[in-house]
């Protein structure tokens, strides 16, 4: 009985060495995993705020022709009378990325019953500005009207009149965007790679709020993202009776997802005070705004006050969604769901039927449908709409 119990208390000792072990191993696979997770988001997030080489190529190739031009030919299109007639479908789209306007565009008037009534509004930088004013100089879209302005150009968007504009100079907020935490491994870079995204820190992506001072002669305004594909005569957006609101946007919120608390520092008197953390948030990307009623409510003056509240980024840390919640706070009319479905940038989940039923799809997320990491599944309803016959996008091998 004595060797019995010896040879029980050995096998009991080799078991309870081998489940320790095994602990170990499962430890080191768990952290194995959760690191390299961690690598793959940081790699994701770099790539996606990369220019793509062959649109770098195309931006250089059309920077090179524009300037060879004749100045005289470089305005051939003069101001067409459309783009201050209040009578007609206006569109405000501010990027950098030619080739994803070119499919805003095209996508937009292929889907139009009557293209000739659409003006689109297409702001960029100084440094994309010829090679976006050459693209629809020598790619013009048809019967409809196209207006290129370069946001350097507006002499009155300047610190003294722009809080956010000031911020964006400040030293502290170069520091915070650039030297976060100074992160010297993957690891703690991940936490801080969002804060260097490059759109935070460019005017276009803030220009939203300026709407009426941009277009002073219009009555309403169909802003897009350029990331978005427009798939159905969007029109009727004009008719809809947003009941005095200024903003018509698609609602987000999916139960608990989406809502103010998660894009809003609620621990803040200063939020907590003014607004519900239950309210159900909204996405830019398409949206309607009624610029009678922005003037009326003096809706620029309501988004300089709480930029200037936000300073020291206690109220909302990123982006421009954060104070367009605040600023069209219970002034946002819901649009039906059909006319605007997210997701494609980031959820490969996405219902179909959904997609081929919408108005207007939005590649919102990392997974750009320019980019090699975008979902493949999802692409062709953006490639649809780029003309891959061009010979510069042959040439730059953009397709």
């Amino acid at each position: 009985m004595g060797r019995v119990l010896a040879w029980a208390k050995k096998d009991l000792e080799d078991y309870s060495l081998v489940a320790r072990k095994l602990r170990a191993m499962l430890q080191i696979a768990e952290e194995s995993v959760t690191a390299f997770k961690k690598e793959s988001m940081f790699l994701t997030q770099v790539a996606a705020k990369l220019i793509p080489k062959p649109i770098h190529c195309l931006s250089l190739r059309l920077t090179t022709e524009y300037f060879l031009m004749f100045p005289t030919d470089q305005d051939s299109k003069a101001k067409d009378p459309r783009i201050d007639d209040p009578s007609l479908y206006h569109y405000a789209l501010f990027s950098d990325n030619v080739l994803a306007t070119s499919v805003v565009v095209n996508s937009t008037l292929t889907s139009a019953k009557q293209p000739e009534k659409h003006v689109f509004h297409i702001v960029t930088d100084k440094l994309n500005f010829a090679a976006m004013k050459m693209w629809f100089l020598t790619n013009p879209p048809g019967d409809a009207s196209v207006y290129v302005e370069n946001v350097d150009d507006f002499k009155w968007l300047n610190s003294s009149y722009c809080p956010v504009l000031r911020q964006l100079e400040s030293e502290a907020l170069k520091a915070y965007y650039f030297k976060a935490e100074h992160p010297t491994t993957i690891a703690a870079a991940d936490t801080n790679l969002k804060y260097r995204n490059p759109k935070y820190l460019s005017m276009l992506n803030h220009l939203r709020f300026y709407l009426p001072q941009v277009y002073p002669k219009l009555e309403k305004v169909l802003f897009l993202d350029d990331d978005i594909v427009v798939q159905k005569d969007l029109t009727p957006l004009w008719d809809v009776d947003m009941k005095g609101m200024v903003n018509g946007a698609v609602e987000t919120c999916k139960e608990s997802f989406h809502r103010f608390d998660k894009y809003l520092n609620f621990s803040n008197p200063i939020i907590s005070q003014n607004f519900d953390p239950n309210a159900c948030g909204w996405a830019f990307g398409m949206n309607m705004f009624d610029l009678k009623e922005w003037r009326k409510r003096d809706m620029t003056s309501i988004y300089h006050r709480w930029q200037n509240l936000n300073e020291n980024r206690t109220l909302w840390k990123l982006g421009s969604l954060p104070p367009g919640l605040i600023t069209f706070y219970n002034l946002t009319y819901p649009m039906d769901k059909s006319w605007h479905v997210l997701g494609l940038g980031y959820d490969a989940t996405v219902n179909e039927t959904d997609i081929h039923d919408a108005g207007v799809i939005h590649y919102n997320g990392n997974l750009k449908p320019w980019l090699e990491l975008a979902i493949s599944k999802f692409i062709p309803f953006w490639t649809k709409y780029v003309p891959v016959d061009h010979p510069y996008l042959q040439q730059c091998n953009v397709v």
